[in-house]
């Protein structure tokens, strides 16, 4: 009866983490699971800017800010 309600009961099986990497470890369909190990790439593939828009976008950052000027007209 007790394993019965460690199987229903998701909550249960909290209660007893030893159980469930037990169970893990025996059990005949995970270890006939193909399986393949995914690693996240160290770093994003950015694209080259060429030179002329990498300059413009310097030369944009370094202006100064220009207010606009509110007239009286």
């Amino acid at each position: 009866m007790q394993k019965q309600s460690l199987h229903t009961n998701p909550f249960a099986l909290m209660m007893d983490p030893e159980a469930v990497l037990q169970a893990i470890e025996r059990s005949d369909r995970l270890n006939r699971l193909q399986s393949r190990v995914c690693r996240p790439l160290d770093k994003p593939l950015i694209p080259h800017v060429s030179a002329d828009i990498d300059a413009f976008d310097h030369e944009v950052d370094d202006a100064p800010d220009i207010e606009p000027e509110i007239g009286n007209d």
